[in-house]
Parts: structure tokens; C-alpha cells; sequence
């Protein structure tokens, strides 16, 4: 029966299972090196000149605690430094070394609420309504039922914002006779008094310049601006005015509407932000880091947390007991001072590895390259330029 012994004896020999997460228990290099880290974090606390109350699961502990601390920093790095990229991809795969490509698509979803302002697409449908329209009456009521059809909801329960309304007189197009046809302008007489009229095949129309259609068009507008009625209307609330005074050949306005509860809600039904798509800090599929995939600087950190994590815990066993008495005498431990040297150690570690992080964010990159673009840039001024004499 194998009995436990409460002071590390100089010694161990890791198998799988000596964790409490098992994460890397399976991985060849944290299996060769825990015993490593034990024996080194020991003897860097005094052994074998000092007793380390420690047993060996408690060296593998933080060795398994270190190595997480690093890989949820390195993690928290990433998530920060790529969520606009991240918005809407699926949850079901393991980002963890592997490289994000800086995309469009956050900044895209942020513009498509502008959008559904500008009348320029959006993520809220537009839907299409109409207004019975009646004989010599201006004035109608937009939450009127009667009156009112929607193609989803109904007026007057339903809050709807009119985007569009379809209220403008025919297009001077229609009015304006087609140039090509020659009885229509007067071509047909010019084509005559020139000598081409007589042509055959007949020569029935003359190729005018696009201005003069355009000037016939505008003439044609300007007319019904000043000598009639102009098409308009006036939107106040729920009720709207139009103008002319309806007659004769109206029978209905058709508009253009948004449903105001789609504008509001939150969760819009669009394609990549449901239930299994990133949508926040918490379900970025970033996992732990393969340990036999980090290189020597970022097991250096891991060992020097391991340290100051194995410091800390040595600190709470002995502070437990602030002496021991013994014959004549009693023995003071310094439970607290590990405990606060280890604190100092863990936070500059902490700060350390994110001060290293942030100088490697996307932006800090960008910056340093233009800073050193501005310098070679610099440099190429001192260069004298060669004269080539022809």
C-alpha cells in the first residue's frame, strides 16, 4: 500500500492521471518535463537544505495551472485582437493555432443598420402597402384598416415606418414623342427641306444629339412644376396629405414600409448570428494549447509561473503554523513572505506576457511598419541621384 508522504522527497516520476484536469497528461514533452519543473522548482525554494511541504501532485498542479494561465492569456489576446472577424463563424471548430484572416464581414454588419436607414439594403425587410385613395380627399389615416393594406401586419396594430411612397406624376418620357419617329418633332420636315426624304429605302428619321431630348424633358417637367398641381405629399405621424387633390383616375398610393418591432429586435433572422455562431467573448472556439507546440520563450514563462505558483501554495502550507516550537525554542516559517514575494512575481509575469502581446496586435504591427517605411523613406533621401547625360 503506497503511502503518501507530506515533504516532497527529492524525487518523482509523472504518469497520466497525476492532474486534477488531465489536460496535458497525454502529451509527451509535458510528461518528460514535469518532473523537470518539479525538481527545479524545488531546489530553486532551498531543497535540499530546506524541506518543501509539498508533495509531488502539488508541483504538477501548478505546472498544469501555469501552462493554462499562459494559454488563457495567449487566448484572451487573440479573441480581443480578432473578435470583429470572429462575429457569425461557427463555434464547432478549434481555433487554436490557427490564422484568422482579418475580413469584412463585422464592420459589414454594423453598416447594414445604416442601411436599412439609407434605403441601401440592410437587415430589416422592407414590405409594400397601399392606400385606397377617395375622390376629392387629402387627407387619410394610416392606422385606418379600411383603408390601409399591409403585406405583413395590420394597420393600426402593428407600428410601421413608411420608407418609400410611390406618389410622383407620369415621366415626362411618356409625353415626349420618340425622336426617331420623324412626325413627331418635326424631324420628318427636316429630313425633306435637306433632300433626304426622297432616299430609298426610306429614310424616315435623323439622328438627333441626346441633349435636345433631355432639354425637351426638362421643358416638359419645369411645365408641370409652374402651370399645375405638383405630385406630392406630407407625412405627419399617422396621417398623410396628398396632392393633388385625389380624382377621377386615382384609386390607391402604394408605399414602402418597415415593421418597427424588426428595426428593434435584437436578433434578427440573418444568416450566421444564430444559436452555434460566435456571437460574444464567451464562445470563441479558442481551446487550450498544445503544449509540445510552444516554443522556448513561452516555456520559460510557463516555468517561471510554475515557480511562483509553487511558492504561493508552499506559502499557505506553512502559514497554517506561523512557529513551530521546539526544545528551548521555537521555529518561525515564512509562510507569509512567499506568499507575498509569489503575489509580486505573478502579477509582473501577468503583466509581462501582456505588455509582450499587445506590442503584437494587429495595430501596434501596422504602426511599426509605417514608422519603419517613414524611416527607410528617411534613409533613400541621402542616397545622391545619378545624372544620365543623353
Amino acid at each position: 500500500m503506497a503511502v503518501n508522504i507530506p515533504i516532497w522527497p527529492g524525487s518523482s516520476s509523472f504518469f497520466p492521471g497525476s492532474t486534477p484536469f488531465g489536460i496535458y497528461d497525454n502529451d509527451y514533452d509535458f510528461q518528460i518535463e514535469a518532473d523537470q519543473i518539479a525538481k527545479w522548482c524545488a531546489q530553486r525554494l532551498g531543497y535540499p537544505l530546506s524541506e518543501i511541504e509539498l508533495q509531488d501532485i502539488h508541483l504538477y498542479t501548478c505546472f498544469e495551472e501555469a501552462i493554462n494561465e499562459y494559454g488563457a492569456q495567449l487566448n484572451a489576446y487573440n479573441i480581443r485582437d480578432n473578435m470583429l472577424n470572429l462575429y457569425g463563424a461557427s463555434t464547432g471548430s478549434n481555433l487554436t493555432g490557427q490564422t484568422v484572416s482579418p475580413n469584412m464581414g463585422g464592420i459589414i454588419r454594423l453598416a447594414e443598420e445604416y442601411g436599412v436607414e439609407a434605403g441601401t439594403n440592410g437587415n430589416v425587410t422592407w414590405y409594400t402597402g397601399s392606400i385606397t385613395m377617395t375622390d376629392n380627399k387629402q387627407i387619410y389615416d394610416l392606422t385606418d384598416p379600411t383603408i390601409v393594406t399591409l403585406e405583413s401586419g395590420t394597420a393600426g396594430i402593428d407600428a410601421i415606418e413608411i420608407k418609400r411612397v410611390y406618389h410622383d406624376p407620369p415621366p415626362a418620357l411618356t409625353r415626349f414623342f420618340d425622336p426617331f419617329i420623324g412626325s413627331g418633332v418635326g424631324t420628318q420636315q427636316m429630313l425633306d427641306a435637306f433632300g433626304f426624304g426622297n432616299y430609298s429605302p426610306g429614310v424616315s428619321f435623323m439622328m438627333m444629339p441626346v441633349y435636345a431630348d433631355l432639354l425637351r424633358l426638362q421643358a416638359i417637367e419645369f411645365n408641370d412644376l409652374v402651370r399645375r398641381s405638383a405630385y406630392s405629399f406630407e407625412l405627419h405621424n399617422n396621417r398623410i396629405r396628398v396632392f393633388p387633390i385625389p380624382g377621377g383616375a386615382f384609386t390607391k398610393i402604394w408605399f414602402e414600409y418597415i415593421k418597427k418591432s424588426d428595426r428593434s429586435n435584437p436578433l434578427k433572422d440573418i444568416a450566421g448570428q444564430g444559436t452555434g455562431n460566435i456571437s460574444d467573448f464567451s464562445n470563441v472556439p479558442y481551446q487550450s494549447v498544445i503544449y509540445s507546440n510552444v516554443n522556448s520563450v513561452g516555456r520559460q514563462w510557463i516555468r517561471r509561473y510554475a515557480l511562483a505558483l509553487t511558492k504561493e501554495l508552499l506559502g499557505w502550507v506553512r502559514s497554517k503554523y506561523s512557529s513551530i516550537p521546539i526544545p528551548n525554542s521555537e521555529i518561525t516559517l515564512n509562510g507569509a513572505d512567499l506568499i507575498s514575494s509569489a503575489q509580486t512575481e505573478k502579477d509582473a509575469l501577468i503583466q509581462e506576457i501582456k505588455d509582450i502581446l499587445d506590442s503584437m496586435s494587429r495595430q501596434s504591427q501596422l504602426e511599426r511598419k509605417q514608422a519603419e517605411a517613414t524611416a527607410l523613406q528617411g534613409q533613400m533621401n541621402f542616397i545622391p541621384l545619378k545624372i544620365y547625360v543623353g
